[in-house]
């Protein structure tokens, strides 16, 4: 069964972190000094937020957890059906986890990953250059992503 994920940008991680827990009704599973993480069941939702240096502040991308290969062989096979430039990823480190994953952009530059979780990490982690995906905002600037050459850098928490 597929999970929705977003991931959003915040410029106060603590007051964020207060707001989404009365929000949901329940603590974080997983907080970092930078990135903390709900997964919640109703809705079914994997919703993160992180403060990380030059990220945007919003929602940052979109995504579609699934729980084996299977599933996420079937979410890929959807991706590329989509007919727009896909960026296989594959085994990486982002958001304190590691997986594997893909990316694609909507017509309007909206990022959207697909991954299966393997395990937890220690570190942050990286992910590409986003923007090759979309000349939309929604590319520059992503959590998982460096910025984007010549992107004013916005302070952190």
């Amino acid at each position: 069964m597929n999970r929705f994920h977003v991931h959003v940008g915040v410029a106060d991680l603590e007051k964020s972190i207060a707001f989404y827990t009365g929000l949901f009704g329940q603590e974080p599973s997983a907080t970092k000094p930078d990135y903390a993480k709900w997964m919640l069941d109703d809705p079914r939702i994997n919703f993160a937020i992180s403060c990380k240096e030059g990220a945007a502040k919003g929602v940052e991308h979109l995504g579609l957890q699934v729980e084996d290969q299977a599933e996420l062989g079937l979410v890929y096979d959807r991706l590329r059906a989509a007919d727009r430039p896909v960026l296989e990823e594959g085994a990486t480190t982002c958001c304190y986890a590691q997986s594997e994953k893909s990316w694609i952009s909507d017509p309007d530059g909206v990022v959207w990953e697909a991954f299966l979780t393997t395990g937890d990490s220690t570190v942050y982690g990286e992910s590409p250059d986003l923007a090759v995906l979309a000349s939309g905002s929604a590319a520059t600037g992503a959590c998982c992503a460096p910025p984007i050459s010549g992107q004013a850098k916005s302070p952190c928490c």
